[in-house]
C-alpha cells in the first residue's frame, strides 16, 4: 500500500484524481494490517511530511500519519520512539545540507497519539533536555515559537527544576537574537506573532512557577546593561517586562537603582535601551518600567544618567508619536521625560524643530488618538513654555502650530511641573515651587508621624484640604493674637509650599496636645478634632476677628458684615445649629432649646431596628453621583417635623414632614421627593413615606451614613426611667424628643460613633459594620417663616409660605478611615479631595457663587490618600470600596462641603468676592522667608546626601544581587503600580522605521 501511496502522490495526474486515489488508501488504512504494512506506512509518511517539497505532500503525510496514530496506535507507538525522536532532534531528517524544518511541528502531531503510553514519560523527558539544548543554540524565531508552541500544548515537555530557570534565561538570551531581517508588512507581522509566542511561554511558566520570575529579569537586565555587544539587543525584548506582574515594579526598581555593583555606564546603557522599546508595537505597560526606573534613578541622585539618556533618546521617542500603534506609549515616556527636565530647556529646545511637522501629520490624520495625542502634547509644550519662557523667536513657529489646540490654565500648568521635578530648579520661594523627585508624584505633601500621631495627621491633613478654611487660615495676618491659628497657619504653609516630601508637624501638636491624652499612646481622632476646633474658636473669640481685615478693606456689605462679624472662623466653616423639642404627650406643650455644633456624632441603629421600614425618621436625601441635577426647586419647603400618627401641635400646620430621604441612584427626570398631598394614613400601601423608604433603602444587612442621620434625627420615646418633667404639667410624663438642623454648617463633619464600651471586657470595642458614603447628601435644614422670603431671594432655592424645611446640598471632601479593632490601636489615615465653587468658562461672575458642574463634583475632582509621610493619588471608588477589601478599615470622621445655597449664600459671596480679588492667598513676609530659608536648606541637604551617599552605601552590609531581596520588600511595601494597559492605541500604521 505504501508503494501505491507513493507512486500517486509522485504521480502528474491532475489533483483531483490525486485525491480521490490518497483518500481510498487512507481509508483502507482504517482496516486493521499487520505490523509490516504499518511500519512501512509510516516511514512513507514520515518522509513526506519532513523531506515533501511542496504543501501538498505534506498535508497527505500529516492525514496518513494521523489516521495510523488513531487507528493503530501499538504499531505508532513502537515506530514513535525515543530513539528516532532522539535522532530527529539530534541529526535531522533528509539529505545533509537540506535538514527538514518541519522536525518540531512532526513532533508534536506525534505526541498526541503518545500521551497515555507506557513510552510517554521517557519521551517527556528526552524533550525536556532537548528543547533546552535547542534554545542554547539560539534558534531563529521560526524555530524559536516552534518549540513555544510544542511546549505550550504539552507543558510536561517544559524543563524542570533547575533546568527549568536556565530554560527561561536562555529563551531570553534568544529573544535578544532576535531579528526581523525583511521591511514586508507581512513578514514584520509574522515576526510579532512568533515572538509573542515565545514571550507567551514564558508568561505561561511564570505564571505556575514564580520563583523564575527575579532571576530572569536579572538576565535580561544583563543583556541590556552589557557594554560588551557588538550589535544592540533586540527590542523584541520588550514583549517579556509586559508579562512582569506590575506588583514587583517597585521592588524591582528600588533594588536595581540602589545596587552598587551596577556602574553609571551600564544602568546608562539599560536605560537607553528599555526607552527604544517605545517602539515595540505589542508591548503593554511597557512605558509604566520605563518611567519607574526613571523615577527611581532620580530618587537616588543619578541626574547624569537622567540629563545624558534624555539628551540622547528624546527625539526618537517624540518621533514615535507619528505611529498610532505605540502612540500612547510614547507620549507617557514623552511627558514624564521633558516634565522631570527642568532644570535647563535643553531637552525641549531639542524638540522644537519637530514639532510643527507632527502637529500637521496629527491633525492630517484625524483619528482620536490622534486629536488625544495633540490636545496632550499642546498641553506638554504650554508647560515648557511657562518653565522656559524668554525665547520668542524660537517658540513661535511652534506656537503657531498649537494655537487652535486647547492651552492649559496656570494651576493645571504648575501642577504638571510641580509632581514631575526631579532636581531642584530653584532655590528660593517664587510664584511656584518645583516638587523634587522624593516628593509625592501628586505633589502634596505628609507629615511625618511623631510617635503614634496619625490621629492628628488624618485631622490637619482633612483640614488642610477643606479649601475655604485653608485659604483664610492662610490670609491671617499679622499680630492676630491668636497662637494657636499662628501655628496652624504656618503649618498650612509649609504643606502648601514646602518641597519637603513631608513636615514635621512636632511644634503644632505641642501646642494643639489635650492635657489628658498620654504622650506616645494612639488617640481618638474625634476626640482630638473636637477639642482642637474648641480651642480655635474660643481663642478666636478673646483675640481678633479673621473678617477684620475684610471690613476694614469694605470688601464685605454691611449686611454681611453685621451677619458674620460676630461669628469666629471655627463658627463660619464648622458651625451648625440644632434645634431639640421635647413635646408632652399629654398635654402636648412642647419646649424647646437651640444649641451650636461643629460635628454630629451619629450612633448606630440597634441592630433590631429596620431602617427601612421605620416611620419614624426624617429621612436624608443620598444622591447617586451620575446624576446629579439640582432641580430649580432645590430649597422646597415641606411642613411640619413631627412625624405622623403623632397628633399634630396646634401652632403647627398638620402636613407631612420633611423627609431626610434616602436616595438612591435616581435616574433623569424621577422626582427627588415623592411625597405629595396633606394625607397622614397608617395604612402603609397607602403611605408615601413608607413607600419611598422600601424603595430607596440601603441593601438588607447595610448601614448608609443617610440611615445613621436619619436615626439622629428621629423621634426618641422619654417613658420609664427616661419620663421627662413637663412644667405645663408639673410632673414626670411620657414625652417625644426630637432634634431639627436649623443652620447647616459651611463644612458638615460627621463622626460615626464606632468605639462603644463593653461592660463585659470593660473595654472599648468597635463596630465594624460597612456604611456606605454618598458622595453627594441632601440635608433638610427647618426654615422660620420670617426667612421664607430672604429663601426665595437666594440662588435657586425656593420656599413655600410657612414654616417648613429646606434642603440642603452637601459634597463628599475628606473621610478619615480608622484602621484597627480599638479606639487605643490601629491607624488613622484619610481620603480627601478639594471641593470648591467653580464657574463654568464665559459665565459671568457677578451675582451667587454658581456651584460646581456634578461632572467636576464627583468625576474631575481629584482624590488623594494620606497616609502620614505617604500622599498617592485615589479615587472614590477607593473610598467606597476599602472596608469591603479590609473589614477593620472603616470610616469614622467624615467631612463634606456645603453647596451655595440660601443659607450659605452669604459666605459662599465673601470668599468667592475675597478669592477674586486677592487670587491665592498671600503669606506675610516672616512666613515666606522661614519657608524659602527651609527649602534652602533642604536643597543643601539633599545635595550634601547625594555627595556623601557613596561611603554610606560603602558602610553598610553589600547586597551583591539587586534581586535577593526583593521578596521582602514587596512584603514591606503592598502597593502596586497602575494596571491600565499603556500598549499603543490607533490604527494599525506602518510598521516601517517603527523597530527593526
Amino acid at each position: 500500500m505504501d508503494k501505491i501511496l507513493e507512486a500517486v502522490v509522485m504521480s502528474s495526474y491532475p489533483n483531483n484524481v490525486k485525491q480521490g486515489l490518497v483518500r481510498r488508501v487512507i481509508e483502507a488504512a482504517k482496516q486493521p494490517m499487520d505490523s509490516e504494512q504499518c511500519w512501512s506506512m509510516l516511514e512513507l509518511s514520515t518522509k513526506l511530511y519532513l523531506t515533501g517539497d511542496t504543501k501538498y505532500k505534506r498535508e497527505v503525510g500529516k492525514e496518513v500519519l494521523e489516521v495510523y496514530g488513531h487507528y493503530h496506535p501499538e504499531e505508532f507507538e513502537e515506530f514513535f520512539n525515543v530513539r528516532f525522536l532522539l535522532s530527529l532532534l539530534q541529526e535531522g531528517y533528509g539529505p545533509l545540507g537540506k535538514r527538514s524544518h518541519y522536525v518540531l511541528d512532526y513532533i508534536q502531531l506525534g505526541l498526541q497519539f503518545v500521551l497515555e503510553s507506557p513510552s510517554a514519560n521517557s519521551i517527556f523527558s528526552l524533550l525536556r533536555i532537548e528543547v533546552l539544548r535547542k534554545i542554547c543554540e539560539r534558534p531563529s524565531p521560526k524555530q524559536c515559537a516552534k518549540i513555544s508552541k510544542l511546549l505550550t500544548q504539552h507543558p510536561q515537555c517544559i524543563p524542570t527544576g533547575k533546568h527549568q530557570l536556565l530554560f527561561c534565561q536562555q529563551l531570553i538570551r534568544c529573544i535578544g537574537h532576535f531579528q526581523c531581517v525583511s521591511e514586508g508588512e507581512e513578514e514584520i507581522m509574522e515576526f510579532l506573532e512568533q515572538v509573542n509566542k515565545v514571550s507567551g511561554l514564558l508568561q505561561r511558566i511564570w505564571r505556575t512557577q514564580t520563583s523564575t520570575i527575579l532571576p530572569s529579569l536579572k538576565e535580561l537586565f544583563t543583556i541590556i546593561s552589557s557594554t560588551e555587544e557588538q550589535e544592540a539587543p533586540s527590542n523584541a525584548l520588550a514583549s517579556v517586562v509586559q508579562f512582569v506582574p506590575l506588583e514587583l515594579m517597585d521592588g524591582v526598581i528600588r533594588n536595581l537603582t540602589n545596587d552598587d555593583s551596577i556602574t553609571d555606564v551600564q544602568m546608562m546603557m539599560a536605560i537607553g535601551r528599555m526607552i527604544d522599546w517605545v517602539s515595540w508595537p505589542l508591548g503593554k505597560n511597557i512605558d509604566k518600567w520605563i518611567i519607574a526606573l526613571l523615577k527611581g534613578l532620580a530618587a537616588v541622585k543619578k541626574f547624569s544618567i537622567l540629563i545624558e539618556v534624555t539628551l540622547s533618546k528624546i527625539e526618537k521617542v517624540f518621533s514615535k508619536l507619528l505611529y498610532p500603534i505605540v502612540r500612547e506609549g510614547a507620549l507617557s515616556v514623552l511627558q514624564y521625560m521633558l516634565l522631570s527636565f527642568q532644570h535647563s530647556h535643553e531637552a525641549f529646545h531639542l524638540l522644537l524643530p519637530h514639532i510643527p511637522r507632527l502637529v500637521a501629520s496629527l491633525k492630517k490624520e484625524d483619528s482620536n488618538s490622534a486629536t488625544s495625542s495633540l490636545e496632550q502634547l499642546a498641553e506638554l509644550i504650554h508647560c515648557m513654555f511657562f518653565r522656559f519662557s524668554g525665547f520668542p523667536d524660537l517658540y513661535e513657529p511652534v506656537l503657531e502650530a498649537v494655537k487652535a489646540l486647547p492651552i492649559p490654565n496656570e494651576d493645571r500648568i504648575k501642577h504638571l511641573l510641580g509632581q514631575n521635578a526631579w532636581t531642584s530648579q530653584k532655590n528660593e520661594l517664587a510664584c511656584f515651587y518645583p516638587r523634587l523627585a522624593s516628593k509625592s508624584e501628586t505633589g502634596k505633601i505628609g507629615l511625618i508621624n511623631l510617635g503614634n500621631t496619625c490621629y492628628m495627621n488624618s485631622i490637619i491633613q482633612s483640614l488642610f484640604m477643606a479649601s475655604d478654611f485653608r485659604h483664610s487660615v492662610l490670609n491671617l495676618t499679622e499680630g492676630n493674637s491668636q497662637p494657636l491659628m499662628t501655628k496652624l497657619q504656618w503649618l498650612f504653609a509649609f504643606l502648601e509650599h514646602s518641597q519637603r516630601p513631608a513636615i514635621s508637624p512636632e511644634s503644632f501638636l505641642s501646642a494643639s496636645w489635650p492635657p489628658w491624652f498620654t504622650p506616645g499612646a494612639q488617640q481618638d481622632c474625634s476626640e482630638y478634632l473636637k477639642y482642637l476646633l474648641d480651642r480655635l474658636h474660643e481663642e478666636e473669640k478673646t483675640g481678633k476677628r479673621i473678617y477684620q481685615k475684610l471690613k476694614e478693606s469694605s470688601l464685605m456689605s454691611q449686611a454681611v458684615e453685621h451677619h458674620y462679624l460676630n461669628k469666629t472662623l471655627i463658627e463660619k466653616m464648622f458651625g451648625g445649629k440644632m434645634m431639640t423639642k421635647i413635646r408632652c404627650l399629654k398635654c402636648l406643650n412642647v419646649s424647646s432649646r437651640e444649641e451650636a455644633f461643629t460635628d454630629l456624632s451619629l450612633a448606630f441603629p440597634p441592630s433590631d431596628r429596620n431602617m427601612c421600614g421605620s416611620t419614624s425618621i426624617l429621612p436624608v436625601e443620598e444622591i447617586g453621583p451620575q446624576f446629579i441635577e439640582p432641580p430649580e426647586n432645590a430649597g422646597q419647603l415641606t411642613g411640619s417635623p413631627w412625624i405622623k400618627r403623632k397628633s399634630p401641635m396646634a401652632a403647627d400646620p398638620a402636613a407631612l414632614p420633611m423627609l431626610v430621604e434616602t436616595l438612591g441612584f435616581q435616574e433623569p427626570g424621577e422626582a427627588a421627593n415623592p411625597l405629595s398631598g396633606n394625607d397622614v394614613s397608617v395604612d402603609k400601601a397607602k403611605d408615601p413615606l413608607l413607600a419611598f423608604g422600601e424603595q430607596t433603602c440601603a441593601p438588607k444587612d447595610s448601614r448608609s451614613v443617610p440611615d445613621l442621620i436619619n436615626y439622629f434625627l428621629s423621634p426618641e420615646r422619654l417613658t420609664a426611667e427616661n419620663k421627662y418633667h413637663c412644667e405645663k404639667c408639673a410632673s414626670l410624663q411620657d414625652a417625644e424628643k426630637v432634634a431639627e438642623l436649623t443652620e447647616g454648617p459651611h463644612y458638615l463633619i460627621l463622626t460615626l460613633l464606632r468605639f462603644s464600651f463593653d461592660p463585659r471586657t470593660m473595654k472599648r470595642k468597635k463596630i465594624l459594620d460597612n456604611v456606605s458614603i454618598p458622595v453627594v447628601l441632601k440635608l433638610p435644614i427647618l426654615v422660620a417663616p420670617e426667612e421664607t422670603e430672604e429663601v426665595c431671594c437666594c440662588g435657586k432655592d425656593s420656599a413655600a409660605p410657612g414654616s417648613g424645611f429646606m434642603s440642603v446640598v452637601y459634597d463628599l471632601c475628606s473621610v478619615v478611615v480608622h484602621s484597627g479593632i480599638s479606639s487605643e490601636s490601629g491607624h488613622y489615615y484619610c481620603y480627601s479631595r478639594e471641593c470648591t465653587d467653580t464657574v463654568p468658562p464665559g459665565q459671568p461672575r457677578d451675582g451667587a457663587p454658581k456651584p460646581a458642574s456634578d461632572k467636576q463634583l464627583d468625576f474631575e475632582i481629584q482624590w488623594y490618600l494620606f497616609n502620614d509621610t505617604r500622599v498617592s493619588f485615589s479615587s472614590f471608588e477607593s473610598v467606597s470600596n476599602v472596608t469591603s477589601f479590609f473589614p477593620k478599615d472603616t470610616a469614622y470622621v467624615l467631612f463634606y462641603r456645603q453647596r451655595p445655597g440660601r443659607q450659605s449664600c452669604l459666605l459662599h459671596e465673601a470668599l468667592a468676592e475675597a478669592g477674586r480679588l486677592h487670587g491665592e492667598p498671600s503669606l506675610h513676609k516672616d512666613l515666606m522667608e522661614a519657608i524659602s530659608k527651609d527649602n534652602i536648606l533642604y536643597l543643601q541637604e539633599q545635595e550634601k546626601e547625594a555627595r556623601n551617599r557613596a561611603a554610606y552605601i560603602s558602610a553598610l552590609p553589600k547586597s551583591p544581587l539587586w534581586w535577593r531581596d526583593l521578596d521582602r520588600d514587596k512584603d514591606d511595601d503592598s502597593s502596586s503600580g497602575g494596571c491600565s494597559p499603556a500598549a499603543g492605541g490607533g490604527g494599525s500604521g506602518s510598521f516601517h522605521g517603527l523597530v527593526f
